[in-house]
């Protein structure tokens, strides 16, 4: 196979790569706090007889981290981070963090998320309501109150977003230890929706059906170049 035909066969592992993320980013476009993903690409130049030839391939990949809209649902157990901020939640693999604040209670009254993972107060432990809990109220700071007084305080964190990896269930893990968000606030009755624009994520799919299609129509148009030259070559000898 000749140089053109490699470059071609590079974008379209690219594009297909690309086409992945788009794919999940759509498929995610309804789910809360979810943030759009991206690809990165960069170029590789190798050496032939010909010279130089640019190659493409997916460098890494990264995330829109700019804050969805905030979708009030008047459920009192739900919060919306208003801000720069994680809450932090209890897993059989350790601590993690999300953004998805569709909070319920658990049988025993812990305070945990739609994945049953308990919500952990800003002294480290879950939060727990007393039984029969009613008018619970969350306010800017995180504290959470019920009729008979406080219950305690929701933990908020912040680090940096390149610190962090998605892991199980869309929570995030981090080796680095989280700061206090002391910039972020909680919006109770309020769901931070996905940040996903599905409009641009389909035009996006578009110009990557198109650009695929283009690099097949490469690899066929060399292939052809190749076999007419042989059958002419053929015929001459």
């Amino acid at each position: 196979m000749q140089i053109p035909s490699y470059v071609a066969l590079s974008s379209q592992a690219a594009l297909s790569r690309q086409m992945d993320m788009v794919a999940n980013n759509i498929a995610n476009a309804s789910t809360p706090a979810f943030k759009t993903e991206r690809v990165l690409f960069r170029k590789y130049v190798g050496t032939s007889a010909s010279g130089e030839t640019d190659f493409v391939e997916d460098a890494a990949s990264y995330r829109d981290t700019r804050q969805g809209p905030l979708n009030r649902t008047g459920n009192n157990l739900d919060v919306a981070i208003d801000g720069n901020g994680y809450l932090a939640v209890s897993t059989p693999e350790g601590e993690r963090y999300t953004r998805n604040g569709h909070l319920q209670l658990g049988a025993d009254g812990t305070l945990v998320t739609n994945s049953g993972h308990p919500v952990l107060g800003d002294d480290g432990q879950p939060l727990t309501l007393p039984a029969g809990a009613s008018n619970v109220t969350i306010t800017t700071d995180g504290t959470v109150s019920t009729k008979t007084g406080p219950v305690g305080k929701i933990r908020l964190v912040a680090f940096d977003d390149a610190q962090a990896e998605i892991g199980a269930d869309g929570l995030y893990v981090s080796n680095a230890d989280p700061a206090p968000a002391t910039g972020a606030t909680l919006r109770q009755g309020m769901i931070e929706e996905s940040n996903v624009q599905p409009v641009i994520e389909l035009t996006r799919m578009l110009n990557i059906s198109r650009s695929y299609s283009a690099a097949v129509e490469m690899i066929n148009g060399e292939n052809d170049r190749i076999k007419n030259a042989i059958d002419k070559l053929s015929k001459i000898v």
